[in-house]
């Protein structure tokens, strides 16, 4: 597949063009995990202003995941087998990525974030291996993904995940423990070497250090032991005195919050725009200081500085669209939000399956710097993957209801639908929604239309004066839509957004 250079030259001045139909889905790709052809189709004719802005009010409003019955569990609540065991927690874990994925599919941009934080401040349940502490943990990721980024650092590090999983629990005293200190800095908030030392890593440590009583029935929350605290003095950031964690959080971002801000808005930019940020031809730069500008000016609101770019020319500019390769849960879940086509928990339940075999097994990151995303989404064996595991599920919803796949092609294909005679004018329809750049050529637009027209004979379609197929009509349509998708999502366009 073609690497994309980013030749972005527009600016962040608001996009105040009317949406048409390839921008409206654009954003929903982008903010969410896309959305239904009815829900696009309202946004197209509005301003950016106006469904952007929407949708941030419903992403601030949209409710979190009910806290579990077993939430506040510890291992005495588990069975003393420990097959038993095991098997209750993994089920836990079912239950509750489930729960989880149909947030990321309801609450387009605060899942969409919280999705994001959680391969930002990375842990692995694989290691940390307590539901409570996955709930507890996630519903941090909720509250916080559209908050304030100082107060998302300060909570997410006393997080019992975050502190099983990069050692806090095991920072003593004069015995500090320098996992999280460094990551604190080089992974959450800073950048690596960006502007602080090997010392002041250290110095961190030690006053991060006494969050360490674990109690002795397992999967018990942590608490802080004033006793296994350095209380010495330590100098960060060139600030020096006898700090704690409050202190620590509000040195950082007092002292180096230029370096927060750029390095932030640059992963941000990265995520949601262009994966090169470090361009020649376009000017990410520019756009990126101006996210941090913004994010700067208010105090670290994240929203402020999502809401900017969602609204841009930048972000909307025809370079901007189609150049970000679909994560595993973009690949399925954008397939499942278009297509409308009906769904249950099992089929969910596959679908994070599927990711998780395609390298992005949720709450699971491969290690502490997360999915590197984009090209290594696409490797040989990931994208056999991909394809055999879609058309699959394209053909379980084939044959639970063929039905829905005309139901598609009408929702696309518009008036066309009802009274076109002209298959290939209902397959653009299709291609030209499905993908977001389209297919690459003429010719590959004719191979498209081959596929569509399928074993129709020809005078249905060009029967002299009086055609009579129609994709309403046509007891073959239903046949015809699916054949053609299962074209389209082998192809490489397909793994665009």
């Amino acid at each position: 597949m073609e690497y994309f250079v980013n030749c972005n030259t527009a600016p962040l001045a608001p996009y105040t063009t009317p949406l048409d139909r390839n921008r409206a889905a654009h954003l929903y790709r982008r903010l969410g995990f896309s959305a239904s052809v009815e829900t696009i189709d309202q946004a197209v004719g509005s301003t950016a202003e106006t469904v952007v802005s929407a949708l941030m009010s419903q992403a601030l409003g949209a409710p979190l995941i009910p806290k579990p019955v077993w939430a506040d569990w510890n291992g005495s609540n588990y069975p003393e087998d420990n097959s038993e065991r095991n098997q209750l927690r993994r089920t836990q874990e079912d239950d509750f990525s489930i729960a989880y994925a149909k947030n990321l599919l309801n609450n387009n941009l605060r899942d969409r974030m919280s999705f994001f934080w959680s391969n930002h401040f990375v842990t692995e349940l694989d290691i940390y291996e307590c539901t409570p502490f996955l709930y507890y943990y996630v519903n941090c990721l909720q509250r916080n993904a559209l908050g304030n980024f100082k107060t998302f650092v300060s909570e997410i590090g006393l997080t019992d995940a975050m502190l099983y999983y990069l050692d806090g629990v095991y920072n003593n005293g004069h015995n500090p423990n320098e996992n999280y200190a460094r990551e604190l800095y080089e992974l959450f908030t800073l950048g690596e070497g960006n502007n602080y030392t090997e010392e002041d890593v250290i110095e961190t440590a030690r006053a991060l250090s006494g969050y360490v009583e674990r109690g002795e029935l397992g999967c018990e929350k942590v608490s802080f032991d004033p006793e296994r605290h350095d209380t010495d003095s330590k100098t960060i950031l060139g600030q020096t005195g006898n700090w704690g964690y409050d202190d620590v959080i509000n040195i950082l971002f007092e002292q180096r919050s230029t370096e927060i801000a750029g390095f932030i808005c640059r992963k941000l930019y990265e995520f949601f725009v262009h994966p090169d940020s470090n361009d020649n031809a376009g000017n990410a730069q520019l756009i990126i200081s101006g996210m941090a500008a913004t994010f700067i000016a208010n105090d670290f609101e994240i929203a402020p500085v999502l809401s900017e770019l969602f609204k841009s020319q930048h972000f909307f500019d025809d370079e901007a669209i189609g150049v970000i390769i679909k994560s595993p849960y973009d690949f399925y879940f954008n397939l499942l939000k278009e297509s409308s086509f009906g769904y249950d928990d099992t089929t969910i339940a596959s679908l994070i399956n599927y990711s998780g075999l395609l390298s992005q097994r949720m709450f699971d990151p491969f290690d502490v710097a997360g999915w590197q995303r984009n090209r290594s989404w696409i490797n040989t064996n990931f994208m056999i993957g991909r394809w055999l595991t879609i058309e699959t599920i394209m053909e379980e919803f084939f044959n639970a209801d063929d039905e829905q796949f005309r139901t598609l092609g009408l929702s696309l294909a518009g008036n066309d639908g009802l009274t076109s005679n002209d298959p290939d004018t209902i397959a653009n329809h299709i291609i030209d929604f499905i993908l977001p750049k389209g297919l690459l050529d003429a010719s590959e637009y004719d191979k498209a239309y081959t596929i569509f027209r399928g074993d129709v004979p020809s005078q249905y379609y060009e029967g002299g004066s009086t055609p009579t197929w129609t994709l309403y009509g046509a007891m073959e349509a239903p046949t015809q839509v699916y054949l053609l998708l299962q074209y389209l999502i082998r192809q490489p366009e397909f793994q665009l957004k």
